[in-house]
C-alpha cells in the first residue's frame, strides 16, 4: 500500500516539475505595464462610479 502511494506521489511531483518547466513568466516590463493598466482602469471606474452615483442620489432627492 505504501509502495503504491510512494509511487505516486513521486510521479505526481515528475508531473509539476514537467508543467512548470512549460510556464512562461512576464516580463518585469509586462508586469509593469499590466499593473498599470489595471490601476487606471481602477480609477477611472472607480470616477464613473461615483459621478453616476451622485447623479442617481440628486434625482433621487428631487423626486422625493
Amino acid at each position: 500500500m505504501f509502495t503504491r502511494m510512494t509511487d505516486s506521489i513521486r510521479l505526481f511531483m515528475t508531473d509539476v516539475r514537467a508543467e512548470l518547466k512549460k510556464v512562461s513568466f512576464p516580463t518585469r516590463a509586462e508586469t509593469i505595464g499590466s499593473t498599470t493598466v489595471v490601476i487606471i482602469f481602477c480609477i477611472l471606474m472607480s470616477l464613473y462610479l461615483s459621478v453616476v452615483d451622485s447623479f442617481l442620489t440628486w434625482l433621487v432627492g428631487k423626486l422625493i
